[in-house]
């Protein structure tokens, strides 16, 4: 039974971490994108 909820929490991190990746990397890129914009000025 251990095994099973093992399992179960690494599928959970597992998706977690890229759905987070996923998401992060568009929030980056604005970020970018503004402090990009800030130094111009």
């Amino acid at each position: 039974m251990g095994w099973l909820i093992f399992l179960v929490i690494a599928v959970v991190v597992v998706a977690g971490v890229f759905w987070a990746k996923n998401h992060f990397r568009q929030e980056i890129e604005r970020a970018k994108r503004i402090n990009r914009a800030n130094k111009d000025k």
